[in-house]
């Protein structure tokens, strides 16, 4: 039979020697716990902000290093909590659902930014569409019409967006052109009507910059941002685009579809401008195209020039006594300097287009454009 320790007699100092001995092996279970919840709490971390994915997709890597695991995936407009940065500021380490670890911080944006293009996309909730365009390569959205503004959404090429405001900014210059010139705000934008081309700093005698056309876009899952206008394609079938004789495809609406056949053709509003940017109205051309069934195409039923238009244009109908009900259209031009707008209606009856007073009359007959093919 073995006795147990508590049975045997030991010295004083053999007894120490196990009090002792009790106390290191407490103290070192206290240390394992100690570096178990540490290591617990760096793994889940303390969110230092919420940020939002820039970039169209972002493999999370498992460590900082030349050769790393893929450990997950975030998509753009992603939002993430960050857990931590990297000495040099290059990484973050985020959360991302189950998903946890290092991307480059350049693919994020902040909160500010976030909020900043969810109030661009609910101020403009209710802005009446413009025109409908496809875009010619994958796009950036930016929170302003500038190319060094902040930027969020991406479309993908060929994707339909719909059109709701047009502005103008410089566009950048060289670095060699711009360390030739006064300094200047680089953020000036000609949005509103007549606001004309960016001046040049008084007594530079250097030439105004150059402008380019920027949209306010809004793509099918509703997020709002700012896009560059050479960029995309105004919607228009090519049965009438073959028409635009080298002038800009503004926008087109339907006004209404007439019967060939056993076929409904729809007739057409043009608006077209001249191929430049950064021009003070939005369209300076109106044209609407009609069906000939006996020819089967399309012609050039009117044609009004010379204006100074500013979208958007409002489509209807309309009743006019004995002509009945009437396809209608509204034009937005600019009458002076100072940017302030008339209205111009019209309407569609047959073949011919007519002006329409403000009293519900129709104007002097317009000239009718010579037919087209």
């Amino acid at each position: 039979m073995i006795a147990s320790p508590s049975s045997l007699s030991f010295s004083p100092k053999a007894r120490q020697g196990f009090a002792a001995d009790r106390r290191l092996r407490a103290a070192g279970l206290l240390l394992l716990s100690v570096l178990l919840l540490s290591g617990c709490n760096r793994k889940s971390g303390t969110v230092l902000e919420t940020a939002y994915v820039s970039a169209p997709q972002v493999a999370l890597r498992d460590r900082v290093a030349a050769v790393y695991n893929k450990v997950g995936v975030v998509k753009n407009g992603e939002p993430v909590e960050v857990l931590e940065r990297s000495r040099n500021g290059r990484f973050v380490r985020v959360r991302a659902g189950v998903s946890e670890g290092w991307m480059e911080q350049r693919y994020l944006v902040n909160q500010q930014v976030f909020d900043g293009f969810q109030q661009l996309a609910t101020g403009h909730a209710k802005t009446p569409v413009a025109a409908h365009a496809l875009t010619r390569a994958e796009l950036n959205m930016h929170l302003r019409p500038l190319r060094d503004s902040e930027r969020l959404f991406q479309v993908d090429q060929g994707e339909k967006v719909e059109l709701l405001e047009r502005a103008s900014s410089p566009k950048p210059s060289p670095p060699q052109a711009m360390a030739a010139l006064p300094s200047a705000k680089p953020d000036a934008v000609a949005a509103k009507p007549g606001a004309g081309r960016a001046a040049a700093p008084a007594g530079s005698g250097a030439p105004p910059p150059v402008l380019e056309d920027w949209w306010l876009a809004r793509d099918a899952r509703g997020h709002a941002g700012w896009v560059l206008g050479r960029l995309l394609d105004v919607d228009v079938p090519l049965e009438v685009a073959q028409y635009a004789e080298g002038q800009r495809i503004i926008a087109c609406f339907v006004l209404n579809e007439v019967t060939d056949g056993e076929k409904k053709i729809p007739q057409y509003l043009m608006l077209l401008n001249e191929p430049k940017d950064g021009q003070p109205f939005d369209y300076n051309q109106a044209r609407v195209f009609t069906w000939n069934p006996k020819r089967s195409h399309y012609e050039t039923a009117y044609r009004e020039r010379k204006l100074a238009g500013v979208l958007p244009v409002r489509v209807s109908t309309a009743r006019f006594g004995k002509e009945g009900e009437l396809p209608v259209f509204t034009l937005r031009i600019i009458k002076d300097a100072d940017g302030n707008l008339e209205e111009r209606k019209y309407k569609l009856n047959g073949v011919m287009v007519r002006r329409v007073t403000a009293e519900g009359g129709a104007a002097a007959a317009t000239p009718r454009a010579k037919r087209r093919r």
